[in-house]
């Protein structure tokens, strides 16, 4: 478990960003943690993958817990890869040493980052340019879809942060982040505690999460927190979720896809968010809307821009009482 204290100035101040640098980190752990097969929905992407890591090698390497500089917080809320890398890359020497004496204060320092004190510039050059040859070849094709995934997210918790608070954002952020007013924890085989006094708190979204909690406590104003976004059906070789279970009373009643928009909706989203989300076309996510509309059991609220679905009590009740033993819903909710 890793334990956060957060004071409520740090809590006041919780934001919401993206960050394709971590995305990369994630997805090499991923492949890292599943040598044989990954599941769902990052078969195809695995496979393709695999043959294109030669270039982060060093990441490969790295412990559970490594320096922040490898990997640092974005400093705004929607960077691109090449802002972080540019981050990166100018990664002064006083924090590069800073963060490898808390690491390895016994001086034991892992042989691949001691190129990063001998010769910094070159070593991240080096480190840079790797990622990019793997950001190219192994995420960028699918950037675009993740990308709107990703600012789906964005603009829900964003208005939840708005509208109820950080402690109600916190509380229903993933089911392995608990919160307890004012401790944070993150459920994972890794035992740390620490407190945030006065900081911020940056809640990261990661398509490549697969319930991998990243939790960066190395700057001194800032305390990153990772998550497993919706949306990761955008990486499936054939974006069609895996059937619902024989038994699924809900897809009995309403139909499969109606069932899959009902249970998406546990969260509210667009109808680019939901065929993102659940691998169906816009305008078969739209037919199933209009039904569902009809029916009183779905709503609809414009949010700027956009128009976002949500479940009325009748659709709530109907996911509760009908389609959560048999739902599949950890990549879409």
């Amino acid at each position: 478990m890793i334990r956060i204290e957060i004071d409520e100035p740090t809590l006041s101040r919780t934001r919401i960003a993206i960050s394709p640098l971590a995305e990369v980190f994630c997805s090499l752990a991923l492949l890292q943690r599943n040598p044989e097969a990954v599941p769902w929905p990052y078969e195809g992407w695995a496979r393709r993958a695999r043959a294109m890591t030669e270039s982060v090698s060093l990441y490969l390497s790295l412990p559970s817990v490594s320096p922040d500089f490898l990997c640092p917080p974005p400093v705004t809320a929607m960077p691109t890869i090449d802002e972080q890398l540019e981050q990166v890359r100018a990664t002064p020497a006083e924090v590069i040493e800073f963060e490898i004496a808390k690491h390895y204060p016994d001086g034991d320092v892992l042989p691949g980052l001691r190129p990063f004190l001998d010769d910094r510039q070159a070593a991240l050059d080096r480190l840079t340019d790797g990622v990019r040859a793997y950001w190219d070849a192994a995420i960028a094709p699918y950037w675009p879809g993740m990308r709107a995934a990703l600012d789906e997210e964005v603009l829900l918790r964003a208005r939840a942060l708005a509208a109820d608070g950080p402690d109600a954002l916190l509380s229903q952020l993933h089911e392995r982040v608990r919160w307890e007013r004012p401790v944070l924890t993150l459920v994972k085989p890794l035992e740390q505690s620490f407190e945030a006094v006065n900081q911020r708190l940056l809640l990261v979204p990661l398509i490549f999460s697969r319930g991998a909690l990243l939790c960066s406590g190395d700057q001194p104003d800032l305390i990153m927190v990772t998550y497993q976004s919706r949306g990761a059906a955008v990486l499936a070789e054939t974006p069609v979720p895996p059937p619902p279970a024989e038994d699924d009373r809900l897809a009995i009643l309403v139909g499969r896809g109606r069932a899959a928009v009902l249970r998406a909706l546990t969260v509210p989203a667009t109808t680019t968010g939901l065929s993102t989300a659940l691998g169906l076309a816009p305008s078969t996510v739209s037919e199933h809307l209009a039904g569902l509309l009809a029916a009183g059991v779905v709503h609809r609220r414009r949010a700027g821009r956009r128009v976002l679905y949500g479940l009325e009590p009748a659709g709530v009740a109907l996911v509760r009482l009908l389609g959560e033993d048999s739902a599949r819903t950890e990549f879409v909710s």
